[in-house]
């Protein structure tokens, strides 16, 4: 660890973050971290933990981590899906060069069914997207 420590620390769990103020002021000189929030990132919504009241640093510095943490989550989606385009390809080659009939015939049907319903999608909203534009 550096020599000086953040003043919040965020637990990230399934759908956000414990969020906890860090404490080394103390006597000791040991790490004290108080759970002041839990942060639900799908719902924007910030609950206090217990009778506690928010001060305005701690709720500038939540809706900070909020602003970050989702960004960050919405480059990783872009990111699996550009590793997914990778594994088609790879899938592709595998299937060209190196697949048995065994391992072709028990990955065919899911394979084959999993591209039309991606690719009914991807036409449809792609439909979509060149009717809105001509429509503007």
């Amino acid at each position: 660890m550096g020599s000086e420590l953040p003043n919040y620390y965020f637990r990230v769990r399934e759908n956000g973050a414990a969020v906890f103020r860090v404490d080394t002021e103390n006597r000791q000189r040991r790490i004290e971290m108080d759970q002041i929030a839990v942060i639900n990132i799908t719902n924007g919504k910030v609950k206090p933990q217990g009778d506690r009241k928010l001060t305005i640093e701690d709720i500038a510095e939540i809706e900070t981590w909020m602003a970050e943490r989702t960004a960050l989550l919405a480059r990783r989606d872009i990111d699996d899906i550009h590793r997914a385009v990778d594994y088609l390809n790879i899938t592709t080659q595998w299937v060209q060069s190196k697949a048995s009939d065994e391992q072709l015939e028990e990955v065919t049907d899911a394979l084959l069914l999993s591209m039309h319903d991606l690719r009914s999608l991807l036409v449809r909203k792609k439909a979509d997207r060149l009717l809105k534009d001509a429509a503007e």
